[in-house]
């Protein structure tokens, strides 16, 4: 039986010989609707939606999702989800501005953050690989009781630099530019590049689609599976923490412990959205950009056409989430039908139609050997 286990093999990707339309809209169709929006707001609001102020602005404040997307997109990969990345962010963008009203230089606090963010994702990989809970519960549980830290260092008050103790340095995290280019804009843009040449030109990419995949099988070629989920996890907690130190420099002197949480289902939705296209069938860095990208633009291009609205936000992310979920959905069954499919020609017998004389045995038909479902934001195998 001829096993397809190829990084190219996706499950929503055409097969060979398909037409170039149909090719480019199931890899790229996500681009092109991107496109079809920005024209569509940029003709209905041409004063507002495509100008040069509109772009900065939310370059700067949509950065912080899409480094949020990327920490999520992380332990996809790997085949594990991570709902602490909400809180994360809420928790360390006070403390970046907490200690320093302690009397902590801004660059401790910074070092303190990431490794806070690194022991807060080591401690969701334990639960997940050796207390073996499952990681939708574990990281949920987990996000709780950051939820409870932070209005636990914060009283539930809103944290104010009033006599302006905090760095100037640390401010201009958040504010420095490169042209006109935002500063904050940029470094999201860098993480999402060094993701990128991970997963999709590095070994440990690979390695981490294949424990995504198949665990098991990863495990029997020699991929160390416990690794490579505790680094996503670990990662995760990092790029949360670096969220939430651009968060609170954004902010001016000012945190508020209920900030965060509404960052969680946007940057699902965004790395959900992103594993339907590029590489569809499965989670990928440019796809996760182009999910914060297609949000960023649709909410906004709303948002400018009837102003005041305060539910077309949440209700935009809630309905890509449900579409990309369906479109994941679909790809798991249309891969577990192709595993399933028999891989040589069912024997003749006298009440089928017979094949003509002279034709020789038919060719096995090739299986894909990843079935496992696309929505679990897992990969493919690596070629063996």
């Amino acid at each position: 039986m001829s096993m397809n286990t190829s990084l190219k093999s996706t499950a929503l990707e055409p097969p060979k010989g398909a037409p170039w339309y149909r090719k480019l809209f199931t890899v790229y169709g996500m681009v092109v609707l991107t496109a079809l929006l920005f024209v569509i707001f940029a003709i209905a609001a041409p004063g507002t939606f495509a100008t040069l102020l509109n772009f900065q602005l939310l370059a700067s404040s949509k950065s912080v999702l899409l480094i949020l997307a990327l920490a999520v997109t992380l332990p996809m990969v790997a085949g594990k989800i991570d709902l602490s990345i909400g809180y994360g962010v809420g928790l360390w963008q006070v403390m970046a501005l907490l200690w320093q009203l302690q009397g902590l230089d801004y660059r401790l606090v910074i070092l303190m953050c990431l490794a806070g963010g690194a022991v807060v994702g080591l401690v969701n990989a334990l639960l997940i690989e050796l207390a073996q809970v499952d990681a939708f519960i574990a990281t949920l549980a987990t996000a709780q009781v950051i939820y409870a830290i932070t209005y636990w260092t914060t009283g539930g008050r809103q944290v104010t630099d009033n006599t302006g103790m905090r760095a100037s340095a640390f401010d201009a995290l958040a504010t420095w530019t490169l042209g006109p280019i935002p500063g904050v804009f940029i470094i999201a843009l860098v993480v999402a590049a060094v993701i990128w040449v991970i997963l999709e030109f590095l070994p440990m990419g690979r390695y981490l689609y294949a424990v995504g995949a198949n665990p098991k099988a990863a495990e029997l070629t020699g991929v160390h599976r416990r690794r490579y989920i505790v680094g996503a996890m670990v990662a995760s907690g990092v790029l949360t923490a670096v969220a939430g130190i651009l968060l609170s420099s954004r902010q001016a002197g000012v945190a508020q412990a209920n900030i965060g949480p509404e960052y969680l289902l946007p940057a699902l939705a965004a790395a959900f959205l992103g594993s339907t296209t590029i590489k569809p069938g499965r989670v990928n860095a440019l796809g996760t950009v182009l999910g914060v990208l297609i949000a960023t633009i649709g909410i906004s291009g709303l948002e400018q056409l009837l102003p005041g609205q305060f539910f077309l936000e949440p209700l935009f992310n809630g309905l890509t989430l449900v579409a990309a979920i369906t479109i994941a959905s679909l790809a798991s069954r249309r891969r577990l039908g192709r595993a399933d499919a028999p891989t040589t020609a069912p024997p003749q017998d006298s009440g089928a139609a017979h094949a003509p004389e002279g034709t020789g045995t038919a060719a096995p038909v090739s299986t894909t050997a990843d079935a496992r479902p696309a929505a679990s934001a897992s990969g493919e195998t690596p070629t063996q």
